[in-house]
C-alpha cells in the first residue's frame, strides 16, 4: 500500500474535486440502495451501470460512486453513468477489483481526483468520469451496437427454438386469496419511469380498482404512493421485509428446473408463501399469473421492452418476454397508453358532481339574492289572494 505524502503538507485547502463520506460496500447495487444514507460513498462492482440502479443511487443522496468495474464497457449505450453525473454525484470508475475486499462498510473515505484515500492511506486510483467523456463513450457504443444486437438476437431465437412449446402449455396456478377473474390487473415492476406512470394512473386505479400485482420491489413502489399490493411475486431479492405484510398473497417464482432464487430469504423471514413454477423473468410470470387467473385486462408498469432495457437487466435475450406478450395478445397494455387514453376522459361521476354543484349554486343564489326574494314574495301574495277568493 502507498501512504499519502506531500498533499496535506503542501496545501490545507480542499481540492475542488474532493469529496468525503462513509463507505457503503456491496457487489449488488440494488441491495446497497436499500441501506444507503445521504452523504455516503457507494463502493460497487457493477459493469455497465443501468439506469434504474443509477437513479436509486442518486435518489439515496450519495456524494460519490466508486466502481471497481467499468461503468460503461462499450457493449451498448447504457444510461446509468450519465444519470449519476447529471445528478451531481462524483463517479470514479475502473478501480482495482480487489478494492471491494479492502474497504470495510463504514470506513471514512476521501476522494481526490480519482484517488481513494482512507486516512493517510491511498487505497486505489480510478478515473473520474465527466459528462462529456460519458457521452463520447455512449456514441461509440451506439456505433458498434450491431455486434451486441446480433448476439442478443441469436440468444433470443435459440431460446425460442427450445422453449416455445412449453411456454404455451397450461400452467398450474398457486392457490390465491385474491380474486382476479373478470378484473383488471396492474403489474408493477420498479423499472423505467415507474413512479411517474403510477402517479398518472391514480385516477384509473381509483375507478377500476385493479388487482395490484407487484414484482419484487414493485411492492415498495406501490406503498410509496399510498397503495397496497394485493400480490407480491418474484424472487424477493429487492423487496423490503416490511412490504410483505401489506399483501394478501406472496408468490415465489420457481423455474421448471427447480431453481428458486430467494427461497432462503423467504424462509429466513418466516412468512407464508406459495410457489408458482414457470419459465421466464419474474415480470413475465406475473403477467402469466394474471392471464391464467382470468384477468380482463393487464396493465404493465415499469416493465422491460427494449434490447437496452434487457441488457441493463443483465439478460442476454428477451425470448421469454416476447413469447409472453405473444401469448397475452391484446389483453396486455402499457401503462403509458392507459394514462394517455385516460387523460381528458369525462367520467360519469364527474358529470354528476358538476350538475350537483350547479344546483347548489342556483339554490344559494335563490336564498341570498334580493330580486329572487321579491319574486317569491310576489308569488306568495298571488297564491294567498287566489286562495282567499276561492274560500270566500
Amino acid at each position: 500500500m502507498r501512504t499519502r505524502r506531500g498533499r496535506s503538507e503542501t496545501s490545507s485547502a480542499p481540492h475542488p474535486a474532493e469529496v468525503a463520506g462513509s463507505a457503503r460496500v456491496d457487489r449488488r447495487t440494488k441491495d446497497m440502495v436499500k441501506r444507503l444514507q445521504g452523504g455516503e460513498i457507494a463502493v460497487i462492482d457493477h459493469e455497465d451501470i443501468d439506469r434504474v440502479a443509477a437513479d436509486g443511487l442518486v435518489e439515496a443522496g450519495v456524494v460519490a460512486v466508486v466502481n471497481a468495474a467499468p461503468s460503461i464497457s462499450g457493449r451498448y449505450p447504457n444510461l446509468g453513468p450519465l444519470r449519476i453525473v447529471e445528478g451531481g454525484v462524483v463517479l470514479v470508475d475502473a478501480v482495482d477489483a480487489d478494492l471491494m475486499d479492502r474497504i470495510q462498510e463504514g470506513d471514512d473515505l476521501r476522494l481526490v481526483d480519482g484517488e481513494i484515500w482512507r486516512g493517510d492511506e491511498l487505497l486505489a486510483t480510478g478515473v473520474v468520469r465527466d459528462r462529456a467523456e460519458i457521452e463520447t463513450a455512449m456514441e461509440a457504443a451506439r456505433a458498434s451496437i450491431g455486434v451486441e444486437l446480433e448476439r442478443f438476437a441469436e440468444n433470443t431465437l435459440e431460446y425460442i427454438r427450445k422453449e416455445a412449446g412449453p411456454t404455451f402449455e397450461p400452467v398450474v396456478l398457486p392457490p390465491l386469496r385474491t380474486e382476479i377473474r373478470g378484473r383488471h390487473a396492474l403489474v408493477v415492476v420498479r423499472g423505467y419511469d415507474y413512479r411517474s406512470d403510477l402517479v398518472a394512473l391514480k385516477p384509473y386505479i381509483k375507478e377500476y380498482k385493479p388487482v395490484l400485482i407487484a414484482v419484487d420491489g414493485g411492492a415498495d413502489a406501490l406503498i410509496e404512493i399510498g397503495l397496497k399490493p394485493d400480490i407480491i411475486i418474484g424472487d424477493f431479492d429487492s423487496v423490503s421485509e416490511s412490504a410483505l405484510a401489506t399483501a394478501k398473497d406472496l408468490v415465489h417464482h420457481v423455474h421448471p428446473d427447480g431453481r428458486g432464487p430467494g427461497r432462503e430469504q423467504l424462509l429466513e423471514w418466516g412468512v407464508a408463501y406459495e410457489e408458482f413454477v414457470a419459465e421466464g423473468t419474474s415480470e413475465d410470470v406475473a403477467m402469466l399469473l394474471a392471464w391464467d387467473a382470468g384477468a380482463q385486462l393487464i396493465v404493465a408498469v415499469g416493465t422491460h421492452a427494449t434490447m437496452v432495457e434487457f441488457l441493463d437487466k443483465g439478460r442476454k435475450g428477451m425470448a421469454s418476454t416476447f413469447l409472453t406478450r405473444l401469448r397475452l395478445g391484446p389483453v396486455l397494455v402499457d401503462a403509458k397508453g392507459v394514462s394517455r387514453l385516460y387523460e381528458g376522459r369525462v367520467r360519469r361521476l364527474d358529470v354528476v358532481l358538476l350538475v350537483a354543484a350547479a344546483l347548489v349554486t342556483i339554490l344559494v343564489v335563490a336564498i341570498v339574492a334580493r330580486p329572487i326574494h321579491t319574486l317569491f314574495d310576489a308569488l306568495r301574495v298571488t297564491f294567498e289572494d287566489l286562495w282567499y277568493s276561492i274560500t270566500h
